[in-house]
């Protein structure tokens, strides 16, 4: 069974910055996409980040310079830096694994506890 564990999160404000970790059960990291997903009440959970296992990434435009993602394979863990955050980065933030690049789809259906961000002065 797939686990995800993410966590990192806080309270900070705006321009300041976090570092999220998720950690991930099983074989499946070392070879799967793997994102960043965070979520806010009311809206559908969106993809923030990705990483390939070659170590390609790339970002939605809402955090494109400002967040970089990176995994570590050997400890099947995968990072967020969030630098300069903005108020309407407050949002859970959960990681999976990325069926489609397209949709944003994950790849699992079970999804970890999510780490709540929350930017604000």
């Amino acid at each position: 069974q797939v686990q995800f564990v993410e966590s990192g999160g806080g309270v900070v404000q705006p321009g300041g910055s976090l570092r999220l970790s998720c950690t991930v059960s099983g074989s499946i990291f070392s070879g799967d996409v793997m994102g960043w997903y965070r979520q806010v009440p009311g809206k559908q959970r969106e993809l923030v980040a990705h990483i390939t296992t070659g170590g390609y990434t790339n970002y939605a435009n809402s955090v494109k310079g400002r967040f970089t993602i990176s995994r570590d394979n050997a400890k099947n863990t995968m990072y967020l830096q969030m630098n300069s955050l903005k108020p309407e980065d407050t949002a859970v933030f959960y990681c999976n694994a990325v069926q489609s690049l397209w949709t944003g789809r994950a790849l699992y259906d079970s999804w970890g506890q999510g780490t709540q961000v929350t930017v604000s002065s």
